[in-house]
């Protein structure tokens, strides 16, 4: 009986380890893309208005990284400020250990309010304490990215 316990251990312990996905580092995500007329992300905010949704592709250090799913990231628009970056259709992840490395991005960049749920939602997604969490209340206007494709390098 031990044995027949220790073997189904060993082959379910398996299993699992084969379903896990091997996701690459570094690479394409979503739509291929390619890094020909990527501006830096940091001239992003002079060249985004309020009149709706711009198209553009983008260059910028990676600041942060859902934690939960890799399904959002933060780029690094210089002056204390970030560009929350999504994926299009939620289609594609990103992986979680980007952080610190650059990425570049094609999609639409515009201002939108985010409510304080979905702040408090991300800030938990970014494995940020129960305190930061709570003291979230009131919404913000951000930079806001829904990429198509990206590229990790």
């Amino acid at each position: 009986m031990k044995y027949f316990l220790f073997t189904t251990l060993i082959v379910f312990s398996g299993y699992i380890l084969l379903g896990q996905e091997n996701q690459k580092e570094t690479g394409s995500f979503g739509k291929s893309i390619t890094t020909d007329g990527a501006i830096s992300a940091k001239m992003l905010p002079q060249k985004v208005s309020s009149d709706g949704p711009l198209d553009i592709k983008l260059q910028g250090r990676i600041i942060e990284v859902c934690q939960a799913k890799g399904c959002w990231m933060t780029i690094d628009l210089g002056d204390n400020q970030q560009l929350r970056v999504k994926f299009k259709d939620y289609g594609f992840f990103v992986p979680k250990n980007s952080a610190g490395k650059t990425a570049i991005m094609q999609g639409e960049a515009q201002k939108e309010i985010i409510s304080v749920d979905e702040l408090k939602h991300l800030a938990k997604d970014a494995g940020k304490s129960e305190a930061e969490i709570n003291a979230i209340n009131e919404p913000q206007e951000e930079l806001t990215f829904i990429a198509e494709g990206v590229i990790i390098q």
